[in-house]
């Protein structure tokens, strides 16, 4: 039996403030703010207190409150995505995820609801280069991950990784997946298999069950 191991990008193996601020200072170039939306973006970080689904949420619900429209962020989000795994949105690796996606006997899918822009590069600054057997960009997660799940070989184990449980592990939980939730904002519908803070503290967890 195929053991299948899908990721999150965002706030999952690519971790740090970076890439949302980079978010936030693009949103507040184009509402001409001059340094009070990035720093109560920063604010909303420190405490992430359930409100957002994460960091790119909240800037979304703290730009719409400044009449930012749909078209105004995403082209702020794109902008942003330009400067991934740069000095403007520098971005790092959990402790441990490469050697165990190294030594993982598993299929390794990495699966984003990002667009491709600089993914691979942003896996190479990372170590990651090679690590991933497959890469889904613009997922479209909570409905397409279900899409992805749906296409795995129905007899594979599969264990599903990510910070947000509604996007990333909800649609594994309902088919009856293994999933393990890393640190992000608490959400009190999540119910996953493992839990941990950081990706280190699961590697034991995530290594026993790859042993079945």
């Amino acid at each position: 039996m195929n053991s299948i191991l899908l990721f999150d990008f965002d706030g999952t193996i690519a971790l740090g403030d970076g890439p949302v601020l980079a978010y936030a200072q693009q949103v507040a170039a184009a509402l001409g703010d001059h340094g009070d939306f990035v720093d109560g973006i920063r604010a909303l970080l420190a405490t992430a207190d359930g409100e957002s689904l994460d960091g790119y949420d909240a800037v979304r619900q703290a730009a719409q409150r400044r009449g930012a429209d749909a078209r105004l962020l995403s082209a702020a989000y794109l902008a942003s995505r330009a400067q991934l795994a740069t000095d403007d949105a520098p971005i790092t690796a959990p402790d441990g995820l490469v050697a165990f996606l190294e030594a993982a006997q598993a299929e390794r899918i990495l699966v984003t609801n990002a667009p491709a822009i600089r993914i691979e590069e942003a896996l190479e600054s990372l170590g990651l280069t090679g690590l991933f057997d497959r890469i889904v960009t613009s997922a479209r997660k909570p409905k397409g991950l279900e899409t992805v799940l749906a296409d795995l070989p129905a007899d594979a184990r599969v264990l599903s990784v990510g910070d947000i449980w509604h996007n990333d592990l909800a649609p594994a939980h309902a088919r009856g997946h293994a999933t393990a939730l890393i640190g992000g904002f608490p959400d009190p519908h999540a119910t996953p298999t493992f839990r941990a803070a950081e990706f280190s503290s699961l590697v034991p967890q995530l290594e026993a069950w790859l042993r079945g």
